[in-house]
């Protein structure tokens, strides 16, 4: 593979001045969101900085420290690092501080007769610590800023302008095969067979794999269908089309896994309650934080899941089954260390015992997750990520006078597809947490308005001379 070319390296130095220009004429809102959606989708992946001491500057990093920079320095404003809520505020501890525990419990090399894997370091537990945290700087961020029904809609505006554009290169590799990011900044970012589908080519443009293009594309047409259902009789011609272009989008992008998520979500947005949405969301978060159980109990019917993709394609159900039978070598692996993980450098693989050479792949976030930080750092990540959305389930469960738009619910309904895709693969990308603070901020101010409710109903009845205690 080719090494990334001067614009690449110069577009690390050129977003940040962007997105300070954003956060200088978009109200603070739009600019978090267009600071991590913009420079996730046009920067140039695999390309890294490296400054001694500080973590890697690379188009996840940048953004979300621009964005921090933007809130303290142009909106100068405090944001919170800890939500309301204790099991927030311990999952957050957990996400950051876990790394400490890893590195201290991975001290030892892994020997092998011809080589070794280097152990931890108390370097490496201050390098992910630091890493853990900015990595959370969007979900702060969008806790502080997109937690109002204003701020779930400036999320799903711009989803659809966002795949509006980006339509533009997808299109262009679709028919020319992927050659966006190799044209602009010099090199391929994967393996370019893997881009070749149904005799066309799936598109790549600037993200690490075809997969991620595909779910951003079931993002982007998830929140169409959101808009379309609010739209009047007007303007619902041009919402319509917009869904179905969109929806080609998807088609172009050769992917079963997203066309299976929007098949069985867009029935559910264009015609179930907001509360019905949020109860599916909750209970989609549930499965898939219990996901690790279940497959370690052998309750996951892989094998009927592996024949039925086997009547789609042959190729596709090969490729599900490798996929399965590494995942069981490395669940295996990680039991070995099961609370804290094994730590980095490959060492949650498995190696051949002579070489050392890692002799298994891992493609689910979650698998990757468990292996490197163990189930604490399962819990910290894929728990916090799904927090928001049992928040919300819990109350739409209870009645708690919860009265939720069709914003929350359309993006609580993205978000529990994007964790659904954490199985099969690593999409937990730094929108997925810009999603979860939303909602959760979201979550938070609902939750005060039923309290402040609560408190004023209580204090009409104290003042009518009634012992009634009305709980909303």
């Amino acid at each position: 593979m080719a090494s990334p070319n001067i614009l690449a390296y110069l577009m690390l130095f050129v977003w940040p001045m962007v997105s300070w220009q954003l956060w200088r004429r978009l109200d603070p809102a739009r600019a978090l969101i267009w600071t991590v959606l913009g420079g996730y989708l046009i920067m140039p992946p695999l390309t890294v900085i490296n400054f001694p001491i500080i973590p890697d500057l690379d188009k996840t990093t940048i953004p979300n420290l621009i964005a921090w920079c933007g809130a303290l320095y142009v909106a100068r404003d405090k944001v919170s690092f800890l939500p309301e809520g204790r099991i927030g505020k311990a999952l957050i501890l957990m996400y950051i501080l876990s790394p400490f525990a890893t590195v201290l419990t991975n001290t030892q090399p892994l020997y092998f007769q011809a080589g070794s894997v280097q152990g931890m370091k108390i370097y490496d537990s201050a390098a992910a610590v630091a890493n853990q945290f900015i990595a959370l700087l969007p979900f702060f961020l969008a806790r502080r800023y997109l937690g109002t029904p204003e701020g779930m809609r400036a999320v799903i505006e711009a989803l659809v302008l966002a795949g509006l554009w980006y339509s533009v290169p997808m299109l262009i590799e679709a028919r020319f095969s992927p050659q966006m990011n190799v044209w602009v900044y010099g090199f391929f970012q994967h393996d370019f067979f893997q881009t070749i589908r149904q005799g066309g080519y799936r598109p790549v443009v600037f993200l690490p794999h075809g997969l991620w293009v595909a779910f951003f594309a079931l993002m982007c047409l998830l929140s169409a269908v959101v808009l379309l259902r609010d739209t009047t009789a007007e303007t619902r011609p041009k919402a319509v089309l917009i869904a179905l272009y969109l929806a080609f989008m998807l088609y172009v992008c050769k992917s079963a896994g997203v066309a299976v998520y929007a098949l069985c979500l867009t029935p559910l947005l264009l015609l179930a309650s907001w509360r019905v949405q949020v109860l599916i969301a909750a209970a989609v978060t549930v499965l898939v934080i219990s996901y690790p159980i279940l497959r370690g109990l052998h309750l996951v019917p892989m094998q009927q899941i592996v024949d039925f993709a086997n009547g789609f394609s042959a190729d596709r159900a090969g490729s599900l089954q490798f996929r399965i039978d590494n995942e069981e070598e490395l669940l295996a692996r990680a039991q070995e260390k099961a609370l804290f993980g094994w730590g980095g450098y490959g060492r949650a693989f498995l190696h051949d015992p002579i070489t050392g050479q890692m002799t298994t792949i891992a493609d689910g976030a979650w698998i990757i997750v468990m292996g490197t930080y163990g189930w604490m750092g399962f819990i910290a990540e894929f728990g916090l990520t799904g927090l928001p959305l049992l928040i919300l389930g819990r109350a739409a469960l209870a009645r708690q006078g919860a009265v939720f738009n069709r914003y929350t619910a359309g993006l609580a309904l993205i978000l529990a597809a994007n964790m659904v895709d954490l199985l099969p693969n690593a999409t937990h990308i730094p929108f997925t947490w810009l999603m979860a603070g939303g909602l959760l901020g979201e979550a938070e101010r609902m939750r005060r308005l039923r309290l402040a409710q609560g408190h004023a109903v209580l204090g009409r009845d104290v003042r009518g001379g009634t012992n009634k205690r009305t709980v909303i």
